[in-house]
Formats: structure tokens, C-alpha cells, sequence
């Protein structure tokens, strides 16, 4: 195929894709993982500078993007001490680096501003990031799904636990909608999506023949569950909110009790990491002393278990990562094989 059918186009949601293009972005990344995993030094992306505007850390994300573009012989900058958004506008920002760089890599608060960047930078911009969405991870999740779960996408139950609302729960949910998966989110009311949300996701998952629940009882929503999914309780600037999400989200934890109730003997579990299964980090062992809680959102057990899939989603970030900036920057001949 040559050029990429998304040449140009930025990342910014799953909204914007259809689920051909994903499909694309996904045999993409699975031929770029065969041709990483043979050690083929790549060329897509020669020539190509990209810059990481990051506003919040990041281990896997920094690491990835710096990673796939050096496999495929380009550069990347990591900005995180830059005037962004204080002595110089997103608006300004984007004009400047589009001038320098062949394409922007954005991880930080607000979907807004990343939309900005998009708008006015003239090259490619990747939400490697917002509160709102995390586009990326998805297509991460997704590839490893393809390469454990002996289904396609469409006849996939995948089961969302804890903090619905958050950008892993909602970039999730638009990307099962778009793909016609069987998606639930189980979660106390709370934190559940708000009902503008739902309403256009009940329109995607429509004409995608999707199937979209939210629900708070554990076993009719993890019952035949393919993949069972959770997240961190209190995201980047959510700490404050911690007690109360221990409160009420207890009841949630992912253990073997939970995966049992699948009826499902391969039922996977997933995570987007970190995760908070042990005391074993500063975090960890904070909220023990304080709460008395061994792990958080997942238990060790299931962690560490053999249907635990968490780290190879962490190496497909890698893959997918690269597969969106080599459709969406290069015009060189991708191969899908």
C-alpha cells in the first residue's frame, strides 16, 4: 500500500476513525511487531523529527513514541520544561513546532488543548494522552486481544471495571463501539458516563451493530466475559479524591473470586499500568499504612496470574504507537505482511 490511506491525519480520538481504519492501524502494528521481533532496522520514518509536548510523566508512553520512531530512523524531542501554555499560547506553540517538527506528540490535561494543537500545527498531532481520552492505549489493548483471544474483535466481550468515566473507560468504550464489540462497564452509579456521552456512544454502537451496557452487579456483567479490564482508582490530579474512591469502589476489585464468576477459564485480564496490586512501591505502601489495603484495584494473585496480560500490552504501546505515526507521516510503501 503506498501512501498510507491516513496520511496527515491526526490522532486525537477514536471518533475520528472508522473501523476500517483502525483495522488498518492494527494489521499495521502487527506487521511492524513481526518486522521489530526479526530485528529488520526500519526506514519509514527517516528524516522524520517528531516533539513530545508532555505535561505529565510518563514511562511507557516517552518510552514507546522515542522507541518507534528510532526503529524506523527518525529523531524525537522530549519537551516538558517549555514555555507551553504559560509566556506562549497552544495556538502560538503549535505554529512554532509544526515549523520545526514532522509531528507532535501531546500527553497532558485537557482534550482542548490537544485539539488546538491538531487544528493549527500543520502536521500530524497524537493524543498520547488527555483527562478525557487515551486513543493510544486502546490500540494496544485491541492488538493484544487479536493475539490471545482466538475471536474476532466483534465477538469479544470485554468487561471495564471501576472509574467508567475516565479516559481509559471512555476511549475503551468508543473504540468497542466503533470495532462492534459487547462492552461493559461495571462500576458503581457515580462513576458512571454521563448521559451526552452515552447517547452518542449508543449511536456509534447502532450502526456498528456494538453492544454497549453499564451496569453495578458483578455477575451478570462479568458472566462470559473474554476480558476482564480495570484501571487505577484516582487518576493525575485526582488524588484528593482517593478516600472516597476506596469507598466506594472496594467492592470492584479485580481478584479470582471476580475472574471465576466469568465462567470463563480464559477469560484474560488487562490493565493499562501502573497498577497498584502490592505494597511494593512508595504508593503501595502508603496507602497500606493508611487504609490497611494490600493492593487496590487488582489483586497479586490475578496480576502475576497466566491469563494476566498486562505487559504485553505494555510492549504492543510500542507497536501501535509506531504504526500511527508511520501511517499518518510517512510516504514511503507500507507493507501489511
Amino acid at each position: 500500500m503506498n501512501p498510507s490511506p491516513l496520511i496527515g491525519k491526526n490522532f486525537l480520538s477514536l471518533h475520528d476513525f472508522s473501523a476500517a481504519e483502525i483495522d488498518f492501524l492494527l494489521a499495521l502494528s502487527a506487521a511492524l511487531k513481526k518486522k521489530k521481533i526479526a530485528q529488520e532496522k526500519g526506514n519509514l520514518l527517516a528524516g522524520k523529527s517528531i516533539a513530545l509536548l508532555f505535561e505529565k510523566d510518563s514511562t511507557r508512553t516517552r518510552s514507546a513514541f522515542e522507541v518507534a520512531v528510532f526503529d524506523e530512523g527518525g529523531q524525537a524531542c522530549y519537551l516538558s520544561d517549555s514555555h507551553f501554555g504559560t509566556k506562549e499560547s497552544v495556538e502560538d506553540t503549535a505554529k512554532v513546532l509544526g515549523r520545526f517538527y514532522h509531528g507532535i506528540a501531546f500527553r497532558g490535561f485537557k482534550q482542548a488543548t490537544v485539539e488546538i494543537l491538531g487544528k493549527y500545527a500543520g502536521v500530524p498531532v497524537w493524543n498520547a494522552l488527555t483527562d478525557e481520552f487515551h486513543p493510544t492505549q486502546v490500540l494496544a489493548d485491541f492488538l493484544t486481544i487479536q493475539e490471545h483471544v482466538c475471536k474476532p474483535l466483534a465477538a469479544v466481550k470485554l468487561v471495564y471495571v471501576g472509574d467508567i468515566r475516565n479516559n481509559v473507560g471512555k476511549s475503551l468504550m468508543v473504540g468497542a463501539a466503533k470495532m462492534g464489540m459487547h462492552f461493559v462497564g461495571l462500576g458503581p452509579r457515580e462513576l458512571q458516563v454521563n448521559q451526552h456521552f452515552i447517547q452518542k456512544i449508543k449511536e456509534l454502537s447502532t450502526l456498528n451493530n456494538a453492544k454497549i451496557e453499564l451496569l453495578t452487579e458483578i455477575g451478570p456483567a462479568v458472566l462470559n466475559a473474554d476480558v476482564i479490564y480495570t484501571d487505577i482508582w484516582a487518576s493525575m490530579g485526582e488524588e484528593d479524591e482517593l478516600a472516597h474512591r476506596i469507598k466506594i469502589l472496594l467492592p470492584y476489585q479485580v481478584t479470582q473470586k471476580m475472574m471465576a464468576l466469568t465462567a470463563n477459564k480464559n477469560t484474560l485480564f488487562m490493565h493499562c499500568l501502573p497498577a497498584f496490586h502490592d505494597i511494593h512501591t512508595s504508593f503501595g505502601k502508603k496507602i497500606f499504612d493508611k487504609y490497611g489495603l494490600k493492593f487496590m484495584e487488582v489483586s497479586d494473585e490475578v496480576f502475576r496470574n497466566s491469563v494476566s496480560r498486562v505487559f504485553d500490552q505494555a510492549e504492543n504501546r510500542l507497536h501501535t504507537i509506531k504504526a500511527i505515526m508511520v501511517a499518518t507521516m510517512s510516504t514511503k510503501e507500507i507493507i501489511l505482511s
